[in-house]
């Protein structure tokens, strides 16, 4: 069996590859400039709490005016997601579905949100109906590989993921998604690999850079991880990020030793 400390190290692992697949799982309506739809200032994932919880109070202020507007319901239902209320932003999804059961875009994002509330299967079906097959999404598709990895069918997941770079080559977040891919079966080396390809690339965002982080962290390599944690971050939200780390890793700083109890599944090229 794992042990105790390995799953939550898992579980970390697994929550930072959903977290960045399904923000990068974006369409064009999520960039809110239309009407009386807020305008956000900066990229939800770029925002600190409180800027979080302003935008997401003046983007909910929209969606009640009309709850079956998409612009609104897929704008405030992505701030939901990035302020941890899963479950709401599932709701709010719901309703936009329903008033408008054949939009991609809103297919897409109801993918998204059910996926964050753990509703994996679901997900799944609903961002394949989202997709167009004569004009794929590498989005959707890394999306479907993130969700496939939750679902531990790691095979398919990367399969995606190499689906997504053949049509977007070297794109950061779904190098980044492949590299955490590998961390989930217990092959860190391979998973720094693609998570250092990631970070090399121009449109890379503080989160690969996170997640490159976590992964030499688990290697033992904690002052150099600490190091990466700390870049292109305000002091408060590095000091956080350097605090996740150190509580993940503080009883064993050595992935090498984790392994041992376990042998690792063998990486899938």
């Amino acid at each position: 069996m794992p042990s105790a400390l390995k799953i939550r190290v898992l579980q970390g692992a697994s929550a930072a590859l959903v977290a960045i697949a399904l923000s990068g799982c974006s369409t064009t309506s999520d960039k809110i400039t239309t009407g009386t739809i807020p305008k956000l200032s900066k990229p939800a994932e770029e925002m600190n709490t409180t800027e979080l919880r302003s935008a997401t109070d003046r983007m909910g202020a929209a969606y009640e005016k009309n709850p079956k507007d998409r612009d609104a319901g897929i704008g405030y239902a992505n701030l939901l997601r990035m302020s941890g209320r899963d479950a709401q932003a599932l709701a709010v999804m719901q309703q936009v579905a329903i008033a408008n059961p054949q939009d991609r875009g809103v297919l897409a994002a109801y993918g998204k949100a059910q996926a964050a509330a753990g509703q994996l299967e679901q997900a799944l079906d609903t961002i394949t109906r989202a997709q167009t097959p004569d004009r794929p999404d590498w989005k959707l598709i890394s999306a479907e590989g993130a969700i496939l990895d939750q679902l531990g069918r790691s095979s398919e997941a990367r399969s995606r993921y190499r689906d997504a770079l053949d049509i977007q080559p070297n794109e950061p977040s779904v190098l980044s998604n492949l590299g955490m891919s590998y961390v989930l079966t217990n092959d860190p080396r391979t998973a720094e690999t693609y998570l250092r390809s990631a970070a090399d690339q121009p449109g890379a965002d503080s989160r690969v850079r996170q997640n490159l982080a976590l992964v030499v962290g688990l290697q033992g390599r904690f002052p150099e991880a600490e190091e990466i944690a700390r870049r292109e971050l305000s002091p408060q939200q590095a000091d956080a990020n350097v605090a996740y780390l150190r509580a993940m890793l503080s009883q064993q700083n050595s992935w090498q030793k984790l392994a041992s109890k376990d042998q690792p599944t063998p990486a899938v090229n």
